[in-house]
């Protein structure tokens, strides 16, 4: 379906060289690959137009022309695919645990995951039946369970019984599958359809690795798939990245926790949105509490904090409640990045505390939050839990997109079974009945798309809840 409005020629053709630029850098960045030396969006090396992370007064691509982003009240907004660049080169991995198995799921591998022996470490049969030597006819005598190991060696003309995943013993070449033997009235064991072939239905000794190899990367997430090749492979814990702390501030005087908005009251949305999303994204500990709209309050919250990252929502902007840039001053952080040429959510800042610690500031309308997340949020906590980012893909849309002029839109969109991305109504940034029905968010770039167009499509990472 296509958005409100929505209408044909959303975009200047003229801009279509530059949309595919920004497209393909989108794709790239989102994925946490670099991109190449010529694209307008690279940041220098040293992350800054200056090299270095900047003070609250000038923040990352303050010098740099109104070509490369929107200003809003004398803010210079970072385009979007250089702010999440910056997010995700904010910080390092935190530190290395060694955990038992059942404890190091969710966490990223901090070293490789090498094969301690070879797998299998033994020939074993791949099927129920019976271990052979020679050409068949075979006389049968004894049985191998698994678990079993037989040290007396197979004569030719001769088998055993055998298990699935029992040892193969000494002499055996093949293994003959129960459903193709019968033993006759003399006690000889004959193939049904013809005899086996040399190494049938045995799985020798490092079919799948040999010791010393690598199985997996460091940086791979633990999964389920993952505790299992290790104990496969023989490892009792591993070595894994801790995952961050975060601390949730939500901000306003206006915000219900419980019953109907009304009377100038709304619901606090983000406090149920944010804890287990950003549990699901990486975080490890995440705590939540509502704060008033007092500077002092938020002061001192954000100077008490021990998180590895504090998260606000609302008081990014400048009205009169919106405190984060002034407490932030006050306190010396070093802002990194201070607006995002992206709608919704231009007004989300990413500032570096003096204790350390990161803070994400995310807009307090919804939708603007979840495009902060997006864009801040989610390479940050890769970046510090160690672990990949949910990935960006991409896909045809479905119908036009109208666009900004010279900001980027993350819009919600479903995908139809032929992965085509159909933009859903319900995108304002004070509405979340679009993204709570999305598959992930179009990265849809200044000027708009048209049906057809090709679209970098964020996962937003909460399938994984």
């Amino acid at each position: 379906m296509n958005l409100p409005g929505a209408a044909g020629g959303a975009r200047d053709t003229g801009a279509g060289d530059a949309a595919d630029d920004e497209l393909d850098a989108a794709l790239a960045l989102a994925n946490g690959r670099s991109v190449g030396r010529h694209d307008p969006e690279q940041p220098p090396s040293g992350g800054g137009p200056d090299g270095a992370a900047s003070s609250l007064p000038r923040p990352h691509g303050a010098a740099r022309g109104a070509s490369h982003g929107s200003s809003h009240g004398g803010r210079h907004d970072l385009p979007w695919p250089r702010a999440r660049h910056i997010a995700g080169s904010a910080a390092g991995p935190l530190g290395r645990l060694a955990l038992p198995l059942d404890a190091a799921l969710g966490h990223a591998l901090a070293e490789p995951l090498t094969a301690l022996t070879d797998l299998p470490s033994f020939d074993t049969s791949a099927m129920d039946g019976w271990a052979v030597a020679g050409p068949g006819p075979w006389r049968t005598e004894g049985s191998v369970l698994a678990g079993q190991r037989s040290t007396t060696a197979l004569l030719d003309g001769h088998a055993t019984v055998i298990a699935t995943g029992a040892a193969l013993p000494p002499g055996a070449t093949a293994v003959l599958r129960r459903e193709h033997g019968r033993i006759t009235a003399d006690g000889l064991l004959h193939a049904t359809r013809g005899g086996p072939g040399p190494g049938q239905d045995v799985r020798p000794r490092g079919q799948e690795c040999r010791g010393g190899d690598e199985l997996l990367a460091a940086g791979v997430l633990v999964t389920p798939a993952v505790l299992g090749l290790a104990a496969a492979a023989g490892y009792d814990e591993l070595a894994v990245t801790a995952r961050p702390s975060v601390e949730i501030l939500v901000l306003g005087d206006e915000l219900l926790d419980a019953g109907a908005p009304g009377a100038g009251r709304v619901r606090d949305a983000l406090g149920p949105l944010l804890p287990g999303w950003l549990t699901a994204l990486g975080a490890g500990t995440v705590s939540a509490r509502r704060l008033k709209d007092d500077a002092g309050l938020l002061q001192d919250a954000v100077t008490a904090s021990t998180a590895d990252l504090v998260v606000t929502t609302g008081g990014t902007a400048g009205g009169p409640v919106d405190f984060v840039h002034p407490v932030l001053e006050r306190i010396g952080a070093r802002l990194l990045v201070d607006g995002v040429a992206v709608r919704p959510g231009h007004p989300m800042l990413l500032a570096e505390l003096p204790g350390g610690g990161r803070l994400v500031g995310l807009p307090g309308n919804p939708l603007a939050a979840v495009s902060g997340v997006l864009t801040l949020a989610v390479p940050l906590l890769r970046a510090l839990a160690g672990r990949p980012a949910p990935v960006a893909y991409e896909a045809r849309l479905t119908g036009d997109v109208h666009g900004h002029p010279t900001d980027t839109r993350l819009v919600p969109v479903v995908l139809d079974e032929e992965s085509q991305a159909a933009p859903l109504h319900f995108s304002g940034p004070a509405m979340l009945r679009g993204i709570a029905a999305a598959d992930g968010m179009a990265v849809v770039p200044p000027g708009g798309a048209v049906k057809g167009d090709r679209t970098a499509v964020l996962e937003t990472g909460w399938g994984r809840l």
